[in-house]
């Protein structure tokens, strides 16, 4: 079972989650994702928090790695007296959002590197794709995150978070990309878009994923890989522009200056 935890969430874009602990309770995070803790909290780093010995630990390390996290997950427990606190930063601009997995039939999936951190006792496990076609063209790959348990979790996703409850029967087209997560009654598929001069010249993917309810879905609108090509763009751009200002600045300018085009 799962630690009851308090936490408050802070900021706008860049956000923070702030989680309260009583004596002896814990929090699990990601490596790296800690940004400050107060007096009495203890860090512990380990391959898994449930049993199964040695190899039931590296098993489990494994499992996180295929879903896109460490090897290793720290663990924050509060051994002082009252109250304690500790804090997780969003690695990029978006949302931070809690997850009581009570709420959705005890799991979750999602895409892989959304988990910020969870009460101890929330396990992250590897989830495939049940389509070989999603898992080839969608924007989530073959793998998945499952996070399985009865407590709270946090998950950071790109931009603004659009949450949407499917009926039975409901379908909606993503961009693949956009997918953040969804309950497993979600039914998760590719298709091809109809019109492939659309695809090709209107700027859209060639494929969209396919959510059909019943179930709840969670799409973002900056996933991480979009916004990582436009930082990549800039910065070409950025040193493309450089380098023109450096030969107009040398050769050009100087030659107008300096006279020696005549004028």
């Amino acid at each position: 079972m799962a630690d009851e935890i308090d936490y408050q969430i802070m900021g706008d874009d860049m956000q923070i989650v702030e989680i309260e602990l009583d004596p002896e309770e814990a929090v699990q995070a990601e490596a790296g994702a800690m940004a400050y803790m107060g007096p009495g909290i203890q860090m512990q780093t380990s391959m898994g928090n449930e049993g199964g010995g040695l190899f039931g630990s590296l098993k489990k390390g494994l499992k996180r790695v295929l879903a896109g996290e460490s090897f290793f997950i720290t663990s924050f427990i509060h051994k002082g007296s009252g109250k304690g606190h500790v804090a997780f930063a969003a690695p990029y601009p978006g949302k931070i959002i809690p997850i009581d997995l009570t709420k959705f039939g005890g799991s979750l999936l999602c895409q892989k590197d959304s988990f910020l951190c969870a009460a101890r006792g929330v396990e992250i496990e590897v989830a495939f794709t049940r389509k070989l076609g999603a898992g080839l063209f969608g924007g989530e790959g073959f793998i998945l995150q499952r996070l399985k348990g009865d407590g709270l979790a946090f998950l950071h996703i790109g931009g603004t978070v659009i949450r949407k409850d499917l009926a039975p029967g409901e379908t909606y087209r993503v961009d693949t990309g956009c997918v953040a997560a969804f309950t497993e009654t979600v039914t998760y598929d590719i298709t091809w878009s109809r019109n492939f001069k659309n695809a090709l010249f209107g700027g859209e993917g060639v494929v969209l994923a396919t959510l059909t309810g019943p179930g709840t879905i969670y799409l973002q609108s900056l996933p991480f890989s979009r916004l990582a090509d436009r930082i990549i763009a800039a910065s070409a751009y950025g040193r493309n522009r450089e380098e023109q200002s450096g030969i107009l600045g040398s050769d050009v300018l100087g030659g107008l200056i300096g006279g020696d085009k005549g004028f």
